[in-house]
């Protein structure tokens, strides 16, 4: 009976889907599925996993509207969890932590927030120092996955020594801990996080259910006919060996014949595709193919020296994308430079303008600088479940059809 009920719902849910997505179909499920699953692993999880309408609206996201995002962190997952459970279980933390990281930064080792915080776990600038965290012109150790992994398990650590609850350790880590002792404070001494939630900021409040998401979609992934993209690497493909004089990326490419993409994606940290070496030896990520021709090639390599900035050349559109400014009343040429991270000369240039003579409506050619391909962030828009889901839903959770399931 279970396994008749079952493929009914599938094949209505494909059906609806068809009918009204022009993507391919994917199954949806009614409510009490998706509670019911995750009940099943908050049995085994020190993290408290709840389920509501808060957290179906992120499983959503995930698994209907942003489908690829999460395809494409299921893979890098291959890379990167087997080093956030070697320090997570160093730490004795939960081991679902790791999937902390997805929340922060969705497994991009140089994501970078509208805050300025960067890396895996998303460390501010002056948080980095509260870790020893390396940041200057050439290295930023927030980039740096196994740094700034140890750096997020003694924050972790601490956090919940102080809070001692989970969801509220998970809820600091967003916001810092003074914000969640404010809102325990102006709640008149709640501790649950779901009664907490009105008294704190609305990026805060929706933490842990992104949180709680996060578990459900990367363990129930291939119920949503989720396939995951190839990891460029995995975990057991990488070595490291530690270097004791300073190379560019580029020496390092040649000597052991490794795409410089690979080079850049395996040290993140590296600001300026060049390793700075002074008093002690830096360790170096290759893949363990490349890594014995560097070992063997180590030997007759050059120390290389800082590299420097140079200015690009007038009206380089390297990296840049052509958008049409229209100048407004008031606006003068350095704020429509600064505006779009270019020079006067180079705005002039693209122009062929012979001075600086601007009027109001005047129509310019700009290139600006590419938006980087980020991470996602989840925003109240996205989280509106769409009229497919709702009306899935309301068909499956029908009393009678629960009652014959459980």
């Amino acid at each position: 009976m279970r396994l008749l009920i079952i493929a009914f719902i599938l094949i209505i849910s494909k059906q609806l889907v068809a009918q009204n997505t022009k993507s391919d179909s994917y199954p949806l499920y009614p409510t009490w599925m998706y509670e019911k699953r995750l009940q099943e692993l908050d049995k085994t999880s020190m993290v408290k996993l709840d389920y509501n309408s808060k957290v179906q609206a992120f499983i959503d996201v995930y698994t209907i509207k942003r489908r690829d995002h999460l395809a494409s962190i299921i893979g890098k997952s291959e890379y990167y969890f087997p080093l956030f459970e070697e320090y997570l279980t160093k730490y004795d933390l939960p081991i679902e932590l790791k999937y902390l990281a997805i929340v922060e930064s969705a497994l991009e080792p140089k994501a970078v927030s509208s805050s300025g915080a960067m890396g895996l776990w998303q460390f501010l600038f002056h948080a980095s120092r509260m870790f020893e965290l390396k940041v200057d012109n050439y290295v930023d150790e927030r980039c740096d996955p196994v740094k700034s992994t140890e750096a997020a398990c003694r924050y972790l650590k601490y956090l919940y020594r102080n809070l001692n609850d989970w969801q509220l350790a998970l809820a600091a880590y967003n916001g810092g801990i003074g914000v969640v002792q404010k809102a325990i404070e102006r709640s008149g001494g709640k501790t649950n996080f779901w009664e907490l939630q009105p008294y704190l900021p609305k990026a805060v409040q929706s933490y842990v259910p992104a949180f709680i998401a996060v578990n459900y979609v990367m363990n129930n992934y291939q119920r949503h006919d989720i396939t995951p993209q190839a990891a460029k690497l995995k975990f057991n493909e990488v070595d490291t060996v530690y270097i004791h004089k300073s190379l560019s990326f580029n020496q390092i490419e040649k000597a052991s014949q490794t795409a410089l993409e690979t080079i850049e994606w395996l040290n993140p940290s590296y600001k300026k595709s060049f390793i700075p070496v002074t008093t002690e030896p830096v360790c170096l990520f290759l893949p363990k193919k490349g890594m014995i021709h560097f070992v063997r090639a180590q030997k007759s390599l050059d120390e290389s020296t800082p590299p420097m900035s140079k200015s690009a050349p007038i009206g380089d559109t390297k990296g840049r994308e052509k958008i049409i400014h229209r100048v407004s009343k008031g606006e003068f040429f350095h704020k429509i430079a600064i505006d779009n991270h270019c020079r006067i000369s180079d705005i002039m240039h693209w122009n062929k303008m012979p001075n600086r003579n601007l009027y109001v409506d005047q129509k310019l050619v700009v290139w600006r600088p590419k938006k980087k391909d980020g991470y996602y962030f989840v925003t109240e828009e996205s989280l509106k479940p769409s009229k497919l889901v709702v009306k899935i839903n309301r068909l499956l959770s029908n009393n009678q059809v629960n009652k014959l399931y459980q």
